[in-house]
């Protein structure tokens, strides 16, 4: 089965993402309750992540889709049983490069010479933003990245930000739990939508 960004599409339309499991075979899951990251005045910046985000200069350097493939290798590596296989890297920069998976990344200078330290990706479509991982080697990048994305998509129209599952990292945020019924909902009036993320 090829991964094309047809295929990956059309599971993000109802309901669905692919996955890798430890034997390298790749399936499709859904799940019940899902993960929501509010746009609205829920979201919820923690008070010490509000303080860095108010400092000048400014901790990160925030870009978008400047280095997805890298974003989406440092998720790969910053979990010891990844379930990001190198099938999955092909098959979402496909998609990148068509218009429908995004990076948001956070950089600083080391030695004169910028690195990548904190960042997620995910998939956009209609005005709907699955989000599918985020990494950090500094402190607060990845959180920093989360708080571009939702201002990102909230100027943009976007009226739903999907995380599959609410971790507690997220849960600071505001991220809560619906049943999956009531997402399927939810992501049909986001499908109607037009929502362009760049």
């Amino acid at each position: 089965m090829s991964l094309t960004p047809e295929l990956l599409l059309s599971a993000y339309a109802n309901g669905a993402f692919p996955m890798c499991d430890p034997e390298g075979n790749i399936g499709w899951y859904t799940a019940d309750p899902r993960g929501v990251v509010p746009l609205d005045q829920r979201f919820h910046v923690p008070g010490t992540l509000r303080q860095l985000l108010q400092r000048m200069p400014p901790a990160f350097d925030v870009k978008i889709n400047s280095a997805f493939e890298t974003t989406m290798r440092q998720c790969m590596l910053a979990r010891a049983s990844s379930w990001i296989s190198e099938e999955l890297i092909e098959a979402y920069t496909r998609l990148h490069q068509v218009g429908h998976a995004h990076s948001v990344e956070c950089w600083q200078n080391h030695l004169d010479e910028p690195r990548l330290v904190g960042g997620l990706y995910g998939v956009s479509l209609g005005g709907a933003f699955f989000g599918e991982s985020m990494f950090h080697t500094q402190r607060d990048a990845s959180k920093v990245a989360l708080v571009a994305l939702v201002e990102r998509l909230r100027a943009r129209k976007f009226v739903l930000l999907d995380t599959q599952n609410v971790t507690p990292h997220l849960a600071r945020f505001g991220c809560y739990e619906i049943p999956a019924r009531e997402y399927m909902k939810l992501l049909e009036e986001a499908l109607t939508h037009q929502a362009e993320f760049v």
